[in-house]
């Protein structure tokens, strides 16, 4: 964990440019796309950091938080970040943002905007927009199948007395 020197800004901004300086090296070293992320504690010390490896890793859900994200519940050895804020070079996609609503995270804190995302290239809107679809109406077929068995599995789930709930 390190602590980002405020350098003049307030210590929200001092971690964003952290986070857009992640981007940044991600991006000259080929690792993928312009996005950096960091899992911060209250008292600003950073957990973890990570970068957009999308392209180098052949992963498409190598998304800098997601990145950030899976390094902070590896070195804190939990799946939950409650008590941590995410610090993002640009507003999360929807899976990032899912994820983060996942995880538990106390907050998002992003510099630019989908908006500017779009300009360079990388544009959201239609995933914000599919998401808001009836299943039936949306551009990937999506179907369902074995309803019974599916909701089974929940009420076995349910059942076992040493599951970890989350």
């Amino acid at each position: 964990m390190r602590t980002v020197a405020n350098e003049g800004r307030t210590p929200r901004e001092a971690l964003l440019l952290r986070a857009i300086e992640i981007g940044r090296d991600g991006m000259l070293a080929r690792k993928g796309g312009p996005f950096g992320a960091l899992i911060a504690g209250a008292d600003g010390s950073i957990v973890a950091e990570g970068c957009n490896q999308v392209t180098s890793a052949n992963d498409p859900t190598a998304h800098a938080e997601i990145t950030a994200i899976r390094g902070a519940c590896a070195a804190l050895g939990t799946f939950t970040l409650a008590g941590h804020v995410l610090y993002t070079s640009c507003e999360p996609c929807p899976m990032c943002l899912a994820a983060a609503y996942w995880a538990r995270v106390d907050g998002i804190a992003f510099a630019a905007s989908r908006t500017d995302a779009a300009a360079g290239g990388f544009d959201d809107e239609f995933l914000y927009r599919e998401l808001t679809l009836p299943l039936g109406a949306r551009n990937l077929p999506i179907s369902q199948a074995a309803a019974a068995e599916g909701a089974e599995l929940f009420r076995e789930w349910l059942e076992l007395e040493d599951r970890t709930p989350y």
